[in-house]
């Protein structure tokens, strides 16, 4: 049975003073629930985004898909979401800045528990979620799909939370799998509870519908692979219910 949902955008503030508009999906019901953030790719808060938090709505979470850049920009050119990306990039303290605005805006709907908190991110996204978790962010979970793992800022031991799901394809050739290595090392040392899954014939971008579309149109090398998508996706929602429920 689909659960019944409702939607709506939420404006709010990061400490840096940029203006974000995230957008909010969660279940027709009157018991506060577990809620999960949803970091976008570096196109920004698109549809593909929003699906995906009204996909865990219909599971029976909270979810808010969340604005990176502020007025919640998107784009599909890849010079365009390049230059918004690095634009995060250029002081390390942005992206957890305004990571950790939309998590307390999450925090503090009606409709959320704000004991069981997750985040999952992809491309972009994931490193969005992963550099939260390392702040030592209020979170049970975070799962990852193709994401960037590297980070300015390696985890502190015992500082980070949340359980580690990272969904990487193998045949990724923006994040390598010595990235990948390198993540598990960083995540031993830091003693942090991670899981890495490696899909068989997965590019970066496998789990969005619209990859191969991009792909052509900007010359990157993304692809979309169903059975990785379903895999992936499965995983995460294994992640939520044990973590959260």
């Amino acid at each position: 049975m689909t659960i019944s949902i409702k939607t709506r955008e939420i404006q709010y503030s990061a400490a840096d003073g940029t203006t974000l508009i995230a957008y909010f999906a969660a279940p027709e019901n009157v018991t506060p629930v577990a809620g999960v953030l949803v970091a976008p790719e570096w196109w920004g808060r698109n549809e593909y985004t929003e699906r995906r938090a009204r996909e865990l709505a219909e599971h029976g979470y909270a979810a808010l898909a969340i604005d990176m850049y502020g007025n919640k920009h998107v784009t599909t050119t890849a010079d365009q979401a390049q230059t918004w990306m690095m634009e995060t990039f250029a002081r390390p303290e942005t992206i957890v800045i305004r990571a950790q605005a939309a998590l307390e805006t999450l925090a503090a709907q009606d409709e959320v528990d704000a004991e069981r908190l997750a985040g999952i991110g992809f491309c972009y996204g994931g490193k969005v979620m992963l550099d939260l978790a390392r702040s030592g962010a209020n979170l049970k979970a975070v799962a990852t799909f193709h994401a960037i793992l590297a980070t300015q800022h390696a985890a502190e031991k015992n500082k980070i939370q949340a359980e580690i799901l990272v969904l990487h394809g193998e045949s990724d050739s923006m994040v390598s799998l010595a990235d990948v290595e390198d993540f598990k090392t960083e995540m031993a040392n830091a003693d942090v509870n991670h899981h890495v899954v490696i899909l068989k014939d997965a590019k970066h971008g496998f789990s969005n519908p619209q990859a191969d579309e991009r792909a052509k149109a900007n010359a990157v090398d993304l692809g979309y692979n169903a059975e990785a998508e379903q895999t992936s996706i499965n995983a995460m929602y294994d992640l939520l219910k044990r973590t959260l429920n």
